[in-house]
């Protein structure tokens, strides 16, 4: 089971506390508790929910209007990466909603490399704050010593209840968007360079298919229904097909008038869109299928710059 122990530096931390109320460790299988469920106890649950998922919609709907607005600005890698350390996992996986013999909500979150189960605890409430503990354990260890003990903090903002804290320091994401940004900006420069290659594979794939450059990236991506062909080839996602994907644009020009055939010859580019945030490189790759980077402040890159070697950013 690959879970995450290393918190996220410079953002929160979680702290082994005490739980404030006694948790039972055995849970009962129920159904899925109603949506008519109110209060913080039913909000954290399904915060958790989401975070298993990696449902980012979901997700942020417990987030305090001022996380909320940040939340929206992250690259959608930074946004994956908050919805891990709810959770402490690495993959996305399926949360099933249970309770235990007391009533407490349950969320195991359910990945190909195991299961995590997290009990949440009766809530202290003090006016419109709450504060409850979660035992986090590997529900396959019967050994309930090995749980994690975190203590979670929900505000009542508007009528709802919304994530504050975890461990004892404040989730602030406005106050942390530019260092995580910078934190991440190579990682998303790689990736885009990454997907380019990639793209370009799918584009010689589609040429060798059908004899011919396809006319737009939608031309690549999976039909609705039915089979495969040259207008729905099945060879990237809808995201990157649409032209965005990870914070970056993504752009395929054809040269020429002419293709058909391998003579016909196109060029693509990836711009961080915003720049900035998801990354502040350039990337081009000229008809000739050599790649080149630059800092060209969130515009298109050129043929003219610095040539990059597959698989690497520049320094």
């Amino acid at each position: 089971m690959r879970v995450l122990f290393l918190t996220l530096a410079a953002s929160f931390v979680f702290l082994s506390v005490p739980p404030l109320h006694a948790q039972e460790s055995t849970s009962r299988e129920s159904a899925a508790p109603s949506s008519a469920d109110s209060g913080p106890s039913a909000s954290l649950r399904d915060a958790l929910a989401a975070a298993c998922s990696h449902d980012q919609t979901a997700f942020a709907k417990f987030l305090t209007a001022r996380n909320q607005d940040s939340f929206s600005r992250l690259t959608e890698a930074a946004r994956t990466e908050l919805m891990k350390r709810f959770v402490l996992l690495a993959d996305a996986g399926k949360p099933t909603l249970s309770v235990n013999p007391a009533g407490r909500p349950i969320v195991s979150c359910e990945t190909p490399y195991g299961t995590a189960e997290l009990q949440v605890g009766g809530p202290d409430l003090r006016d419109n704050l709450a504060f409850l503990p979660i035992d986090l354990r590997e529900a396959s260890d019967p050994d309930s010593s090995n749980a994690h003990h975190i203590l979670m903090g929900m505000v009542r903002e508007n009528g709802q209840w919304k994530v504050l804290s975890i461990g004892l320091l404040f989730l602030d994401l406005p106050s942390l968007e530019a260092e995580w940004d910078q934190a991440t900006t190579k990682s998303n420069e790689q990736a885009a360079l990454a997907t380019l290659e990639s793209l370009a594979k799918s584009i010689e794939s589609y040429r060798r298919t059908y004899l011919r450059l396809p006319e737009s990236l939608s031309q690549l991506t999976a039909p609705e229904k039915g089979r495969v062909g040259p207008d729905a080839a099945g060879l990237i996602g809808s995201d990157l097909a649409s032209g965005e994907y990870n914070g970056y644009s993504f752009r395929y020009v054809i040269v020429g008038a002419n293709d058909l055939g391998a003579p016909a010859k196109y060029e693509l580019s990836a711009t961080p869109k915003p720049y900035g945030r998801a990354g502040k490189l350039s990337f081009f790759r000229d008809a000739k299928g050599v790649l080149h980077a630059a800092d060209h402040k969130g515009a298109l890159g050129e043929a003219t710059d610095p040539v990059v070697a597959s698989g690497k950013t520049a320094p």
